[in-house]
């Protein structure tokens, strides 16, 4: 009688028997299993590990469960099908099911089959025992797993992060677990002001966007001190300080973690006057990310943030900070969109703003006539009168507002930022020779610590030179401008305005020396930027 043909389980079967005689560990049974059964039957990786240990699809399930109870979590919706899916290869595990899929498991992604590293940041290894620490070499250890050697190094970054986890559960009023997002946050901090190389990559972006999320479901569904958030609105104030002068992107790690710890407290519900300066906490922190991704280039993120904000706001009541969120918003497309849209938001946000004067009443003239200038460019007739108009209008209010609203280049509107705009808009309307005088009157309002607006003038002074005709000032000018900023602070909207720059020159004069060297200077280093978007059709 012919022999019957062997089944993957019988094989895995005889190979975890010969493997555990041996001494041989899970993970070095599941890759012998992966090497025999691969060719054979497709066995994938993350099945082999479940193989080598010897267990149906259900314990695992129950295992999974078992480790979101642990942590506080609800119940997953990961089942049977699902993982079985995971393992013939037709689905690919999301960052959370795959993060407790190498919790249970002791292994890393690459491992079960999957590229790049687990989303908590650290080591999946089994912790060992004092016993299981052997030394190698003096001042050296390794850790043994199974048989399986492994450098203490890679237990040492675990328990760093089981460290943090502790000491931020033991903040007083943060009573749950630090979730992944703040893992990544973190980390991506500590690389930052350790002067390290950061790549932005889709695991910080997935865990901006998990993190907006969050704030979105918690809203719609907490018991904090009234001296608490007198604190929380001072921080967020001091933000405003330090927009400018902070490279975005560690900026945006500051503000994202504390976002975070609004949301915990937004988890339950509040006295309602407490709950209402949440969600103002809450709107604010939202659209500054709006706007720090903005800065990144990143305009998916910052069209998302606003969303979240105008959320937040509305809980709230306040016309004022509902105006303050779309204004800012309307900045999206006045950078990277249609103008059209820029001009649409800020008559809207002139409209919620009413008759009582706030930062954002006068913002909103002023981005109105931003907006109107880029289509006065674009060649539309009545767009001319209808920005000087607004400059009036804007400037009618401004003269109105307490000098707190004022003093703040975020929350506020000061007058350094109406004065850029306004000489922005006489740049566009094409009276270069007034854009240029009052934009080097703005020059003289920001310090040299406000980075941003500083060099967005710079840049418009420049645009001011080439229609002057005179292209190679212009250039010079521009590139002077790009050099003078340290590289952490060469965000996408300064690069993208400087790309403008040097379009405008090569459809005007053609290619020149001057015109290459400020090519040269664009093509250098720049801050890692969040954008997936390519470079819009006017770029050098």
């Amino acid at each position: 009688m012919p022999e019957s043909p062997q089944k993957e389980t019988d094989i895995a079967r005889r190979i975890r028997a010969h493997g555990l005689a041996r001494g041989h560990a899970a993970a070095e049974i599941a890759v012998e299993i992966h090497d025999q059964c691969g060719p054979l039957f497709g066995t994938s990786k993350v099945k082999s590990q479940r193989l080598a240990r010897g267990i149906a699809l259900s314990d695992v399930i129950a295992q999974v469960r078992a480790l979101y109870e642990v942590d506080g979590k609800p119940p997953p919706k990961l089942g049977e099908t699902l993982l079985s899916a995971y393992e013939s290869g037709y689905k690919k595990p999301g960052p959370a099911y795959l993060h407790y899929l190498c919790s249970v498991y002791r292994v890393e992604p690459v491992d079960l089959g999957f590229q790049g590293h687990c989303i908590c940041g650290r080591s999946h290894l089994r912790r060992p025992s004092s016993a299981q620490l052997t030394p190698t070499g003096p001042g050296e250890t390794h850790t043994l797993v199974g048989s399986v050697v492994v450098p203490s190094h890679a237990d040492t970054q675990w328990i760093i992060n089981s460290d943090l986890r502790s000491q931020y559960r033991a903040g007083g009023s943060v009573t749950a677990d630090m979730g992944e997002e703040d893992i990544v946050l973190r980390r991506t901090l500590l690389q930052l002001l350790a002067g390290a190389g950061v790549a932005v990559d889709g695991q910080f972006l997935g865990a901006i966007d998990n993190l907006r999320r969050k704030m979105d479901d918690t809203l719609v569904s907490a018991t904090v001190s009234p001296t608490m958030l007198d604190q929380w609105e001072e921080t967020i104030l001091g933000y405003g300080q330090q927009y400018q002068a902070t490279p975005s992107l560690r900026l945006l790690c500051d503000v994202l973690l504390d976002f975070s710890e609004v949301r915990r407290m937004c988890d339950q519900r509040q006295p309602i006057e407490l709950q209402e300066r949440l969600c103002r906490l809450a709107a604010q922190l939202s659209g500054l990310s709006g706007l720090i991704m903005i800065n990144l280039g990143d305009h998916r993120l910052a069209r998302s943030f606003f969303r979240t904000a105008r959320t937040a706001a509305d809980e709230t009541g306040d016309r004022g900070l509902r105006a303050w969120v779309t204004v800012r918003e309307s900045l999206v497309p006045m950078y990277y969109g249609d103008p059209r849209e820029a001009l649409h938001l800020a008559r809207k946000a002139q409209d919620l703003a009413g008759r009582t004067p706030c930062a954002a009443a006068a913002m909103a003239p002023a981005v109105e006539a931003r907006a109107l200038g880029m289509l006065a460019l674009r060649g539309r007739s009545d767009a001319a009168p209808s920005a000087r108009r607004a400059l009036v209008r804007g400037r009618a209010v401004f003269d109105q507002l307490s000098r707190n609203q004022v003093s703040d280049l975020v929350f506020g509107f000061t007058d350094r930022q109406l004065t850029f705009y306004e000489g922005d808009t006489y740049t566009n309307l094409g009276d270069h020779q007034r854009g240029d005088e009052v934009l080097s009157h703005a020059l003289t309002l920001y310090t040299v610590n406000d980075r941003l607006d500083r060099t967005l003038v710079r840049l418009d002074r420049a645009h001011c030179r080439l229609q002057a005709g005179e292209p190679d000032a212009a250039l010079n000018a521009g590139n002077e401008a790009i050099l003078d900023l340290p590289l952490d602070h060469r965000s996408d909207i300064l690069m993208h305005r400087a790309r403008q720059l040097g379009a405008a020159a090569a459809a005007m004069h053609g290619d020149m020396p001057a015109l290459r060297a400020f090519r040269e200077t664009l093509a250098g280093p720049t801050v890692q930027s969040p954008t997936v978007n390519p470079s819009p059709p006017d770029a050098v």
